[in-house]
């Protein structure tokens, strides 16, 4: 039996008249995906981290991990995410700057040098490339001799979203959906216990929308996914349990619990309209981000206010993994203090609050509860909106959903400057004073080192092989079978990210807006 610090017996689960009608770990999970919770065990505590090169990022993940991470969360460099190697003209200025690059599986085998992928978890945040990094997983898993039916982790793989908020896609929205579609077939053989997608509204909320548009349009691309594999012949209740989400956690601390309580009881629903049977197939299980946008170069160590009640929300509001912003993040890329305060942040809550004693403790607050339904109906009627426009895929081809998430990002602007709303420290209660925080930059030589290493690569590996994979990646595109196959072989052959990304480039082409 758990206590409180008085000695008091504290209940799993509490109930008021109304929500007696919802179980937590029962449909329609309202109430949270597992029967005890946090009772059981904790959210897995990632920190996002990725940049400069593999051995760098390698140094700040054993840093990580000594530290108490639970799980890894790999941040890549936009050449990366946007299918081009290092040396490339395109990547000119932006590599290492936002994340790790990452060129070949070599990159991959020095950023997880002495990590068994095995025993941890891992998510990264890539999209348009994100079945090549799959493969670099994959690949560097079987070299360690590992089970692959026990490696688990996460890959976004949303790229509906990065049509409409965030930028990095490759090539057009359907070619993309069909890869999507062949990573969720290939995973449910070969990586039974692997996430393959995190379907996010993250980044919506980051491009501007409110918190009702970032759920509404999320779960509008998840049905859009779903319906896609549908049509390919895959089995709802197999592929329905790898899908994952990923949302924001901004400042309005009783709006964002209530979004993500409102989050599990819709996704169930559409779940089970669509088909599906299995009770985990229905479960929406989420990580969970403070907001990016929230935070402010001014004042930075407000940040870590922001950063506590943002935490906190995402934790009365069920998440299941939970990644801290470091106070200094509006100025540059975390330090590691900055990033050890934001893992501690995670820590004291869940170790000294108190508040995962019990289940849902906001279930049954008149405030919380009808917000819950407030922000299910709004969502469902944008919902609505996104089926008559003919459903995401079309809303993210004619402009539709970009339109409404510009549009509340400007009406946020205006409150900004009118001082509608305050920003402590930006627009209200404001300092001269210069604030001396330390600085972590990228230099650009980043990128000579990395075309060194492509050099030598190139000049060790076996070329006709590899040509050959490509070739044969090539023929797949055109034929319109599964690609993951070819694409690890390719990997495994050492073809470069953007090599692969180019032999698929030319059959499927590029997203033009």
């Amino acid at each position: 039996m758990k206590k409180n610090s008085s000695g008091i017996e504290i209940n799993e689960v509490y109930h008021t008249s109304k929500s007696q009608l919802e179980q937590p770990g029962e449909y329609p999970f309202t109430r949270g995906v597992r029967k005890d919770m946090y009772r059981g065990r904790l959210w897995t505590m990632r920190q996002y981290a990725g940049f400069s090169t593999a051995e760098e990022s390698n140094e700040r993940y054993h840093y990580l991990l000594n530290q108490g991470t639970t799980g890894l969360s790999v941040a890549f460099d936009l050449p990366t995410q946007i299918g081009y190697d290092s040396d490339h003209a395109m990547s000119e200025g932006e590599v290492g700057k936002v994340g790790v690059a990452i060129d070949s599986l070599k990159d991959m085998e020095t950023l997880f040098k002495g990590i068994e992928l095995q025993k941890v978890t891992t998510s990264m945040t890539i999209n348009a490339t994100a079945s090549t990094l799959l493969a670099m997983y994959v690949a560097l898993a079987k070299k360690q001799n590992a089970d692959l039916s026990q490696i688990s982790g996460t890959i976004q793989n949303d790229i509906l979203k990065e049509y409409a908020a965030r930028g990095t896609y490759i090539y057009p929205v359907r070619p993309s959906m069909k890869i999507i579609t062949d990573i969720f077939e290939w995973c449910g053989k070969e990586l039974p216990k692997w996430n393959t997608i995190s379907i996010s509204g993250y980044h919506i909320r980051e491009a501007g929308s409110t918190a009702v548009q970032e759920l509404a349009f999320t779960l509008a691309n998840g049905k859009a996914y779903v319906e896609s594999a549908l049509k390919a012949g895959l089995d709802i209740n197999v592929f329905g349990k790898r899908l994952s989400f990923f949302f924001n956690a901004h400042n309005d601390f009783f709006e964002e619990i209530a979004k993500f309580r409102a989050a599990r009881r819709m996704w169930a629903n559409i779940m089970k309209e669509l088909g599906a049977t299995d009770a985990q197939a229905m479960m929406l299980r989420f990580h969970t981000q403070t907001g990016g946008s929230t935070l402010t170069a001014q004042q930075p160590e407000n940040n870590i206010s922001r950063v506590t009640l943002q935490a906190m929300a995402a934790v009365l509001g069920g998440t299941q993994s939970l990644h801290t912003n470091g106070y200094d993040e509006a100025l540059n890329l975390p330090t590691e203090k900055a990033a050890r305060i934001a893992l501690r942040t995670q820590q004291i809550i869940g170790f000294e609050s108190g508040v995962t004693n019990t289940v849902d403790p906001l279930g049954g607050s008149f405030y919380v509860e009808e917000l819950t339904d407030r922000i299910e109906k709004e969502a469902l009627l944008l919902m609505t909106q996104i089926d008559q426009v003919g459903g995401s895929v079309a809303a993210v081809e004619s402009g539709w959903m970009q339109e409404e998430i510009a549009r509340s990002s400007y009406e946020f602007q205006k409150q900004v400057e009118s001082k509608e709303l305050i920003i402590v420290g930006v627009n209200q209660f404001t300092s001269q004073e210069n604030e001396n925080i330390p600085s972590f930059k990228i230099d650009d030589s980043i990128r000579e080192k990395q075309t060194e290493k492509i050099n030598a690569l190139k000049q060790e590996r076996n070329q006709k092989s590899v040509d050959l994979s490509l070739e044969n990646l090539e023929s797949a595109a055109r034929s319109g079978e599964n690609l993951m196959p070819k694409i690890l072989k390719s990997v495994e052959e050492y073809a470069t990210l953007g090599e692969i990304a180019f032999a698929l480039r030319k059959v499927y082409g590029e997203f033009a807006i």
